[in-house]
């Protein structure tokens, strides 16, 4: 079992940025990727940026250039850096995590771009 807790979201205007943050406890040796996902209302939620246990990174089409995930293996932590943000970013961002025993999930943080 793996508990996630995500953090950070709120209100900002347009070109502006935030950090999230997602915390994660309980079997962390068990954890491969962890990333951030994001889900609007009526839509699919949909990956934003990944972070591989060897290092490797993924980012949506989207958000390259303006998003940058990182991780803390020693902390357990996984944020991301949202710079420029846009009025399409809005959504509830998800913590996820991989493990042996399948992915496990934050309960979101609401993120609002609008002026």
């Amino acid at each position: 079992q793996v508990k996630l807790v995500d953090s950070g979201g709120g209100l900002v205007q347009p070109g502006g940025s935030l950090r999230l943050s997602c915390v994660a406890s309980g079997n962390i040796a068990s954890i491969d990727a962890m990333a951030w996902y994001r889900q609007g209302s009526g839509k699919q939620r949909e990956l934003v940026a990944s972070f591989t246990r060897d290092g490797n990174t993924k980012y949506a089409d989207s958000v390259k250039g303006r998003f940058t995930i990182s991780r803390d293996n020693a902390k357990n932590t996984v944020d991301l850096e949202m710079n420029s943000l846009r009025p399409d970013d809005t959504d509830v961002y998800y913590c996820n995590v991989e493990t042996s025993r399948g992915p496990y999930w934050g309960r979101g943080t609401q993120v609002t771009v609008s002026s």
